[in-house]
């Protein structure tokens, strides 16, 4: 059953998504050669705290740290460790989920490590961050959830990039993980139609070569079986009135 957000509510996911975006828009000045995925965790840890929120991440569903955090082939769902570290070139997507008095944030981006000759690897950046963005221009009251995919679909396999079917966007509230479900692949004009009150994260997950994916043996990480590097971009929406807010940035 898919939830409708009151203003109350949106108020305190809007508190949760703003420190999603706290940590998101600073991380980025610690990714660098020679730091381990477990140092960002923690630091990541510290940040969410320091705003009056938890890291909603930890112990969900027996998950072990603070974020995740997925480095090249890795699409999502990374764990830190101590023993992964980071080399200049490298694509680092980091995932990061706050809880505030019951209410969650989640949110991911996608960085470089330092600098690549790789035209490739910058291009699956940009146009990763550009299709959740032209998934977005899609959102209002009556339009349709596979507005959204077919829209993140196009304009990402028209590089020749590609989406896997097992991960997808999703409704948020009081869980992370809510009805109704998000795709990135689809047909418009189908699937739930969009009302105000709903909140929902878009994700686009992609990979430079094919979609097809596997979980490792921690029944966490999940990686391109080709081993083609991928990126991930996401944001915390509430639906209003006319179009949608973006719950994942900085309260001003």
């Amino acid at each position: 059953m898919i939830s409708l957000r009151s203003a109350r509510e949106v108020a305190l996911m809007r508190k949760a998504g703003s420190t999603v975006a706290y940590v998101l828009n600073r991380i980025d000045k610690y990714i660098k050669p020679g730091v381990s995925t477990l140092e960002l965790d923690e630091i990541i840890d510290g940040m969410i705290r320091s705003r009056g929120c938890t890291p909603n991440f930890k112990g969900y569903e027996g998950y072990p740290r603070s974020s995740c955090i997925s480095v090249n082939e890795v699409l999502v769902h990374g764990i830190p460790s101590a023993s992964i570290i980071l080399k200049e070139g490298d694509v680092v997507s980091v995932d990061v989920g706050a809880d505030y008095q019951g209410y969650q944030g989640d949110g991911a981006w996608t960085f470089l490590v330092g600098e690549t000759k790789d035209e490739r690897v910058k291009q699956l950046l940009e146009v990763s961050e550009k299709a959740l963005y032209l998934g977005l221009e899609e959102i209002k009251p009556g339009k349709r959830i596979g507005d959204i995919a077919h829209a993140i679909q196009s304009y990402v396999e028209s590089f020749g990039f590609s989406l896997p079917d097992e991960y997808t966007g999703h409704g948020i509230g009081r869980d992370m993980h809510e009805d109704p479900i998000v795709p990135n692949k689809g047909l418009p004009h189908t699937l739930e139609v969009l009302r105000k009150g709903m909140c929902i994260c878009v994700e686009p997950m992609v990979f430079i070569g094919k979609k097809h994916c596997k979980t490792l043996s921690d029944g966490w990480t999940v990686v391109s079986r080709d081993k083609s590097w991928a990126a991930h971009y996401e944001h915390e929406i509430y639906i209003n009135d006319d179009g949608y807010e973006i719950l994942t940035k900085e309260e001003a």
